[in-house]
């Protein structure tokens, strides 16, 4: 064995062991800890308290179309993993009746917050994926919290253009 392959395989070995202990917040085992949980994971981007315990959110906002809930009991045991960033999860928005932080709790911070001069209000943006296709969903807010409508557009596809050429 050449002495460059002799040096490739324990580089491959590790990126191996480094791909196998890749935590990701759909792969974690119900019944884990709570600290087991932060400890392969790390911290999350937010707790939300639950009548019965707590959720840990993972999201990957804005970059990524996915928020992860993961919901523990009063006894810090992983019950629920959810990824809710789908197109049939959305049916669960209530709207007239969600509020603001009914939308956190579910999908946590979102993408984009923008005004719009035909709406008084914000409208929250949340990058998602439908059957492979980038897609986005847009939360109207009402000045009091509450949303108002739901709005799902493809994502824009940005493509080189030599239209701005010097």
């Amino acid at each position: 064995m050449t002495p460059r392959r002799w040096l490739l395989w324990p580089v491959l070995a590790m990126l191996a062991a480094l791909l196998a202990a890749c935590a990701t917040p759909d792969r974690m085992p119900l019944g884990s800890s709570r600290d087991d949980t932060l400890a392969r994971l790390g911290p999350p981007s937010a707790v939300h308290r639950l009548p019965d315990g707590e959720r840990l959110q993972y999201s990957y906002q804005p970059a990524g179309p996915w928020v992860h809930n993961l919901d523990f009991d009063a006894n810090g045991r992983l019950t629920h993993t959810q990824q809710v960033l789908e197109p049939n999860d959305f049916a669960h928005i209530q709207v007239g009746s969600w509020r603001r932080d009914d939308v956190l709790m579910r999908y946590g911070r979102p993408a984009l917050v923008e005004r719009v001069a035909r709406f008084e209000g914000e409208i929250w943006t949340y990058r998602f994926l439908d059957n492979m296709r980038r897609r986005q969903l847009h939360v109207h807010l009402d000045p009091g919290g509450t949303v108002r409508q739901l709005l799902t557009t493809d994502e824009p596809e940005f493509e080189p253009s030599d239209r701005f050429v010097e």
